[in-house]
C-alpha cells in the first residue's frame, strides 16, 4: 500500500502543480532517491525482505525529519510533512511486523511505567499528594507543552483552518467539565484504592465508586476530551487530531495491558466489573443510582 501510494504521489507531483506546492513547496521534485529508497523498497519489503524494510523505514524517517525542518523554516510543504509523518508511522509498524512478527506494545510498560502495586500507606494523604503531583506533570506536558508545540507547528506549516467564533468559549466549558471529571476520578482512586493512577504505583484495591461506577476509565476519557477542548481553545484541528490519535493509542495499546494486569491481580472481581461497566460510554442503571 505504501509503495502504491508513494508512486501515485510522485505522479501527482509531476502532473499537478497544486500537489507539488502543498507537499514539497519550492523543492525541486527530484525522485532519483525517493523512488528506489521509498517506493521500490516498500514494495520489496511487502514480500518480507528485511533489508528492504530497514532501508524504507530509515529513508522515510530521514525525509520526514528533513521535510519538517524545511517546512518549519520556510512555512512551505506542510501537507508533505503530515504525509511523511503518516508514512513514518506505517513504516515503523511494518518494520516491527517483519522483524519481530508483532508490534511490541508491551515495551510501553517497561522501566518506570511497569505495572507495580503502590506501597501500602496508613493514610491516603501520601497517595493523594502523589496523584496530584502526577496530574501537574502529565497535564502540564500532554495538555500544555505538546498542544502548544503542535499549534505552533501547524501555523508554521500553513495547516491552520478557520474555526467558528464559538469554538474558543465552547472549548473552555468542555475543558472545565473534563478536568473536573479527571480530578474527581483521581481523588476517588487515590483515597479508596490505596494507590495512584500511575502504573508504577497502582492501586491495591479495585475501585468501583464515584465515576468508576459508570465508566471503567474516566481519567482516560477526561484526558482525551481535555485534549480536544485544548484544540478548540487554540483553534487547531491538528491538536484535536492529536487527541484522537492519543485515544486510539490508549485504547489499542495501553488499555489491553492495563486490563490484563487488573485481571491478574483482582481476578473474578475485575472480570465482573468489566462485563458490567463500559469502557467509553457510561451506562447508568437503577442499581447504580440507588
Amino acid at each position: 500500500m505504501q509503495a502504491v501510494v508513494g508512486l501515485s504521489w510522485w505522479i501527482a507531483v509531476f502532473v499537478s502543480p497544486m500537489v507539488r506546492e502543498a507537499t514539497r513547496g519550492n523543492l525541486d521534485p527530484v525522485a532519483v532517491f525517493d523512488i528506489p529508497l521509498f517506493v521500490m523498497a516498500s514494495a520489496v519489503a511487502a514480500f518480507g525482505v528485511r533489508v528492504a524494510a530497514v532501508v524504507s523505514t530509515g529513508w522515510t524517517n530521514f525525509v520526514a525529519i528533513a521535510l519538517a525542518v524545511y517546512a518549519t523554516i520556510t512555512t512551505e510543504a506542510g501537507w508533505g510533512v503530515l504525509s511523511m509523518g503518516a508514512a513514518t508511522a506505517g513504516s515503523l509498524i511494518a518494520l516491527c511486523l517483519i522483524l519481530l512478527g508483532r508490534v511490541p506494545i508491551a515495551w510501553i510498560i517497561r522501566g518506570p511505567f511497569a505495572f507495580r502495586p503502590a506501597v501500602t500507606r496508613p493514610t491516603a494523604t501520601i497517595h493523594v499528594a502523589s496523584t496530584f503531583g502526577q496530574i501537574v506533570l502529565f497535564w502540564g506536558f500532554f495538555l500544555a507543552v505538546l498542544p502548544l508545540a503542535i499549534a505552533f507547528l501547524a501555523q508554521r506549516w500553513a495547516l491552520a483552518l478557520p474555526f467558528p467564533s464559538f469554538a474558543g468559549p465552547l472549548g473552555v466549558v468542555v475543558l472545565v467539565l473534563a478536568s473536573a471529571l479527571g480530578l474527581w476520578s483521581a481523588v476517588v482512586m487515590s483515597t479508596l484504592g490505596d494507590g495512584t493512577p500511575l502504573p508504577s504505583a497502582m492501586p491495591n484495591r479495585l475501585v468501583i465508586a464515584g465515576p468508576y461506577r459508570w465508566i471503567r476509565n474516566p481519567m482516560a476519557v477526561a484526558g482525551i476530551v481535555q485534549g480536544a477542548a485544548i484544540g478548540l481553545i487554540l483553534q487547531s484541528w491538528l491538536v484535536i487530531a492529536y487527541a484522537v490519535v492519543g485515544s486510539l493509542v490508549w485504547n489499542y495499546a495501553v488499555r489491553p495491558l492495563e486490563e490484563s494486569d487488573l485481571q491478574e491481580r483482582f481476578g473474578e472481581e475485575f472480570q465482573q466489573y468489566r462485563d458490567t461497566v463500559r469502557c467509553w460510554i457510561p451506562k447508568v442503571s437503577k442499581t447504580q443510582l440507588s
